[in-house]
């Protein structure tokens, strides 16, 4: 990197300025200036050819030494003041400039910061201000030096800037005074804390009236501001500088500078409070100052519906970075009401003509107060379907185009946003109601889409996503760790997870691909560095993780799942988690479907005897977890479906013997008899989840009782987990089942079991006898039990992401 250097011709007019006042300096500096001269007489050429002659060298030298060595400040100003002048900024290198800013060190600019603000001008023969002046510009000179930039000594004097900045220097001394104080090292770091005490004990005493006027009038020298936003600017383009300016109170100071208007508080000021909100620490920084925050949004929102017409597009873009993140625990009423303000500026603007590259930032900053404030603010549902239109356009036009042609920054950023316009719109558009007389919608929706509006929706939908897959089939392995790929194939998967029955050929055969891609990452095949510092940069909350290469396979499992459903085969991947995963049970459900609309190819695809062998090693284990009761459910319920696909034919290995007793003892877990005079429940433990795992529970039974008439092997490991006299047991002492469903899920098991084992069939004859009373209603649906399970169980219904039907 190569150092900025204009900061050094500053510090030599300020140097010149301050000789009178130090006597020590004027006598160095005197000799320094008239060997100087000569030394400039002594070869100009080498000068006007670029780099230093030898006699410039030695004199830099010379002067080096001088630096490492001076005695006091004057004499380390002196010999920078003769280095400015001999040796050109420009005509250093960066090994030379470095030598220079160590030699300079840190301490100098920091003292020379506490003595003009501790108000003991006297000693050093400076005014404050000149004072101020020479150790911010110092400061900025050091600080374009990254390694300079992330030192301590620097980064505590941050607060003694911020306070500069905002012109509060009184009324925050005793909260940084302390930390300038260590970062000097100085034994009269006391004396710095005592003066900042006096200091504001004598704005006390002025009146009230003095103090504001004071306070509005002073004004910080635009120099000054200037060197102190250029170390700030230095410290937050580091990698942690964010964090370290956050830290160090950077969003307050600069948020009081904005709201009194200091010295170039809107030109470097809000820019720089941009950088701190659009990252890592957006989320951090309104948590910690909401208050301010919002102040300075509710000042910009104000400022952008006054400003010119002219202006505003380009305001669009910075006001993105100042909405409050999602989730924010700020009122939900102040918000919309900001939300609204905007969104009646953006209307017209959409309304009217633009072109490609003005319309981006709008879109940008539509599709982020979306995801702020939902649709209840926008507007009218006619300007909703107006933004969807708008931006399904753009897509579109954006990626419609000849295959190699590059995507700009701008139009990505444009398109990435569109995206989230598409996702929000086909949400709403997927839950607005079939008819006129629907129910209202929820408070975050589109008030009043009618249905032909919401078709009218879908079909622009429809089109911008045809041009999504169109720009997908262009993309090779290559790019792969293309962040813009990935929110590209992110946004198609959104897609398919509500809606298959368009353009079903084109999702087809664009299924290797969305396999592919996914597979790619969760093996960590190619070059994804890029990706994965994208995905570090987005995750600002703290339960984000970085990068692990399962994200493209999480939004694609629910597509995966709508898309079994339609007969499109494919197979997703899926790993154990140590809690529950809803992407796992997702997966699932997928599979389920195809053993029932595949069965053949899962009797001979190797990868479903692996997903067995990987079913029987995880059962034995979630059955013991009651926080997976429904992840084990699924795993249950997908083992017997597969297992019901086996034949007499087909060897039994001790997993599959494993898969079969864990599900055996899962499964009996779920129902305990009633009192005698009482229906049978469901378990504590199975309760709480009942509504989700109820219908794979019976589909799980009706799966065993199939598994029993083409293995007939399982009737002894039936037997021999008592799992029959856990029936008998429970039918004996209950009036009733908890439903319809589960009695005939049960009737089929103890029919299979009576037709394929005569000792059963005696058992369950035997207990029939023995019942008395009100019992015989619960055992009279065990007559028809020798009644085989049809093939109903093939050619049954699917079973579908969000609802599922048993077979």
């Amino acid at each position: 990197m190569v150092f900025d250097t204009s900061c050094f011709y500053i510090i030599v007019f300020k140097v010149m300025m301050a000789e009178n006042a130090m006597e020590s300096s004027e006598a160095d500096g005197k000799d320094e200036r008239n060997g100087g001269n000569e030394e400039e007489d002594m070869n100009s050429e080498g000068a006007e050819a670029g780099g230093l002659s030898d006699a410039q060298k030695e004199v830099l030298e010379r002067c080096l030494h001088a630096l490492k060595h001076a005695k006091n400040d004057s004499h380390t100003l002196a010999a920078l003041l003769l280095i400015t002048r001999l040796c050109p900024a420009n005509q250093l290198d960066k090994s030379t400039l470095r030598r220079i800013f160590e030699a300079v060190g840190l301490n100098l600019p920091a003292r020379l910061l506490v003595t003009a603000i501790r108000g003991s001008s006297e000693s050093s023969g400076l005014a404050p201000n000149e004072l101020l002046s020479l150790g911010t510009a110092l400061l900025a000179a050091l600080s374009t030096d990254p390694d300079t930039a992330y030192k301590p000594q620097l980064l505590t004097t941050i607060p003694i800037l911020l306070q500069i900045l905002s012109n509060r220097v009184h009324q925050q001394a005793q909260e940084n005074g302390n930390q300038a104080g260590e970062a000097m090292e100085s034994p009269r770091s006391q004396n710095y804390e005592d003066s900042f005490a006096k200091s504001e004990q004598k704005g006390d005493d002025a009146s009230k009236e003095n103090c504001q006027s004071s306070s509005q009038s002073s004004k910080i020298d635009k120099a000054i501001a200037s060197d102190c936003y250029q170390v700030l600017f230095s410290v937050c383009v580091l990698p942690l500088g964010p964090e370290q300016l956050l830290n160090r109170g950077a969003v307050r100071a600069l948020c009081q500078a904005v709201e009194e208007n200091q010295t170039l508080s809107h030109e470097r000021g809000i820019p720089l409070l941009g950088c701190l909100l659009c990252g890592k620490t957006k989320e951090k920084a309104w948590s910690k100052n909401p208050v301010e925050l919002f102040n300075l949004l509710a000042k910009l929102t104000k400022d952008f519906t006054q400003a010119p017409e002219k202006d505003k597009l380009e305001m669009c873009a910075s006001l993105v970075n100042f909405l409050p993140p999602v989730g924010s625990k700020l009122e939900n009423e102040k918000i919309k009401s900001i939300a609204g303000q905007i969104w009646g500026v953006l209307r017209p603007m959409l309304q009217s003509k633009l072109t490609p590259k003005q319309i981006g930032p709008v879109l940008v900053l539509g599709a982020c107060l979306l995801d702020v404030c939902g649709w209840e603010a926008v507007g009218p549902p006619k300007f909703c379907c107006l933004l969807v239109n708008r931006a399904c356009v753009e897509v579109r036009m954006g990626l419609e185009e000849p295959p190699g042609h590059q995507l700009s920054p701008e139009i990505q950023q444009t398109l990435t946003g569109c995206y989230r316009i598409m996702e929000a719109a086909m949400e709403q558009a997927c839950v607005s109601g079939t008819s006129p007389a629907s129910p209202a919608p929820a408070q975050s929706s589109v008030s009043g889409l009618s249905l032909q509006q919401s078709r009218q929706v879908l079909m622009v939908l429809q089109e911008a996503f045809s041009a999504v897959v169109y720009h997908l089939q262009q993309v090779d392995q290559s790019r792969y760790g293309d962040p813009f790929v990935f929110a590209t194939f992110r946004s198609l998967c959104s897609w398919l997870a509500e809606e298959t029955s368009c353009l079903k050929e084109e999702v087809t055969a664009l299924l290797p691909f969305l396999i592919g891609y996914c597979r790619s990452h969760m093996s960590g095949d190619g070059e994804q560095t890029g990706l994965s510092d994208w995905m570090e940069q987005m995750s600002v909350g703290a339960e984000r993780t970085g990068w692990t290469g399962k994200e493209p396979l999480r939004y694609l499992l629910p597509a995966l799942c709508h898309l079994s459903a339609e007969d499109i085969l494919e197979l997703a991947e899926g790993t154990v988690s140590g809690q529950r995963d809803s992407s796992l049970e997702t997966a699932c459900s997928a599979l389920l479907n195809f053993t029932v609309t595949e069965p053949q190819t899962v009797r001979s695809d190797p990868c479903f005897r692996a997903l067995e062998t990987l079913l029987s090693e995880a059962l034995p284990v979630l059955v013991h977890k009651p926080s997976l009761l429904v992840l084990a459910a699924n795993f249950c319920t997908l083992g017997l479906m597969m297992g019901r696909l086996r034949t007499k034919a087909d060897s039994v290995d001790s997993s599959h013997r494993c898969l079969f007793s864990s599900s055996l003892r899962f499964l009996r877990g779920a129902l305990t008899s009633g009192s005698g005079s009482g229906p049978a429940t469901v378990t504590p433990a199975w309760d709480r989840c009942w509504d989700e795992v109820a219908e794979l529970w019976r589909l799980s039974v009706q799966a065993l009782s199939s598994c029993v008439r083409t293995q007939p092997w399982i009737i002894s490991l039936i037997r021999d987990e008592g799992w029959l006299k856990h029936i008998l047991s429970t039918l004996g002492q209950s009036t009733a089942l908890p439903d319809v469903e589960t009695q005939n899920a049960w009737r089929r098991r103890c029919g299979a079991i009576s037709d394929q084992c005569s000792i059963c069939k005696q058992e369950i004859h035997e207990a029939m006898k023995s019942d008395q009373g009100a019992d015989g209603a619960v055992f009279s649906f065990l007559a028809s039990s020798s009644r085989r399970w049809s093939a109903r169980v093939a050619s049954g219904p699917r079973i579908n992401l969000n609802h599922r039907e048993t077979f």
